[in-house]
């Protein structure tokens, strides 16, 4: 079996546990497997060169970031090699570029737009173990380029579709993915199996196990994740396709994002293109909005309009408002709020299950704020204060503690 391995900074964090993944990888490399590794930077690594750079430059340039910190992970690699070369293990580590990762040019955020695996295969049939940076790849032009937060995930899930890997196991310090948080929720279980698109709502509203981009990656090529921990050897999560059986599990897990802020414009005048206006120039200032409410016009033909962005980015939508063409009666903040949603693609044949979860709350008496659905998820947007009471009552509420 060809098998892509991939290490989080916290698997990687010390020269004593770069030891535990060596013994790993060479452990399944003497069972016959072929094995690609893709590692990260030890943890805390790149917030140290991002101190470095912050210490010259407020806004250092982005391509000199990239050659900064694409540095962490080349790091991580050549050690992975020169521990499993000490055990005897053939190994050679790669750059993005040297495993022929091709991205656009967006410094900082690339996207992987090809993979030449011809270099990587080569070393394979030579019966090497190969390491490779994550993270980065090379544009066009030749320059580093990042793949942002996360982006090992990604370097994971790329190099194992276009190698037809037979799976891509991302090894973190958690054992696999749970219906909620289990330091919110002790009672929180482990799921054996989860579809593509559950995981992709899961990651995108807040679980932190495996980065959104790299599962919607994964269901594009179908590529077989596992999520597996590098301290155990529990079996972990399978991240697959949908199967059929799977809508009879009514919900598979509660997520919960305290990232979340509402701004509430007030009394905007109520005519047609207005909103375009607003969410363009949000857009164009690259704030990120999620849930969108609006109420019936007022007789003085006004409207109040509301709206989440992740609270990073507050001050920023702020600005826009602020800097907005129309008169407006005014705006109101609030980042103590939070998002907690319901997730399970057996909301497809299933009705109820938003009643469910309102009622759930409401005998908590837990107000919420804002709801947006889709068909495998109910989102809510609730005070901050209430965020662990909400999603242990949701918890219970779909017997995912049974």
């Amino acid at each position: 079996m060809l098998i892509v391995h991939k290490y989080g900074g916290t698997s990687v964090g010390s020269l004593e546990r770069i030891e535990n993944v060596t013994t790993r990888v060479a452990k399944a490399k003497k069972e016959g497997n072929d094995i690609v590794v893709v590692v990260s930077a030890m943890s805390g690594e790149t917030n140290k060169l991002i101190d470095y750079a912050n210490h010259f430059s407020s806004n250092p340039s982005k391509r000199e970031m990239d050659m900064l910190l694409s540095s962490g992970e080349r790091v991580t690699a050549s050690l992975l090699a020169i521990a499993l070369q000490e055990q005897g293990v053939p190994a050679i580590a790669m750059t993005g570029r040297q495993a022929g990762i091709m991205t656009d040019n967006n410094h900082t955020y690339a996207r992987i737009e090809t993979i030449d695996p011809r270099a990587m295969q080569k070393e394979l049939d030579e019966g090497k173990v190969i390491i490779v940076a994550g993270f980065q790849g090379i544009n066009e032009s030749g320059s580093v380029t990042t793949l942002g937060r996360g982006g090992s995930d990604l370097s994971a899930v790329a190099i194992a579709g276009a190698l037809n890997a037979d799976a891509c196991e991302i090894y973190s310090d958690v054992d696999g993915i749970y219906t909620t948080d289990p330091r919110i929720e002790p009672k929180a279980k482990k799921m054996d199996f989860i579809s593509y698109d559950e995981m992709l709502e899961l990651a995108s509203l807040g679980a932190k196990v495996l980065q959104n981009r790299s599962v919607e990656l994964a269901k594009k090529l179908n590529v077989k994740m596992v999520a597996k921990s590098s301290f155990s050897d529990a079996e972990g999560t399978v991240i697959g396709e949908e199967t059929e059986d799977m809508e009879a599990v009514l919900v598979s897990g509660i997520a919960l994002d305290r990232n979340q802020a509402r701004v509430t414009i007030r009394e905007v005048s109520d005519k047609p293109g207005i909103a375009a206006e607003v969410f363009s120039k949000l857009a164009k200032n690259n704030v990120n909005v999620d849930m969108i409410i609006q109420n019936a016009s007022t007789t003085d033909g006004t409207t109040n309009l509301g709206f989440t962005v992740p609270a990073s980015e507050l001050d920023q939508a702020k600005s826009v408002i602020e800097a907005f063409d129309h008169d407006i009666g005014g705006m109101d903040l609030d980042d103590s709020v939070c998002k907690v949603s319901v997730v399970g693609v057996g909301m497809k044949s299933h009705a109820g299950v938003a009643a469910t979860a309102f009622c759930a709350l409401a005998e908590e008496n837990i107000n919420i704020e804002m709801i947006s659905t889709s068909e495998i998820k109910v989102s809510m947007i609730i005070a901050e204060k209430y965020a662990e009471l909400a999603v242990r009552t949701l918890h219970a509420s779909y017997d995912l503690d049974k």
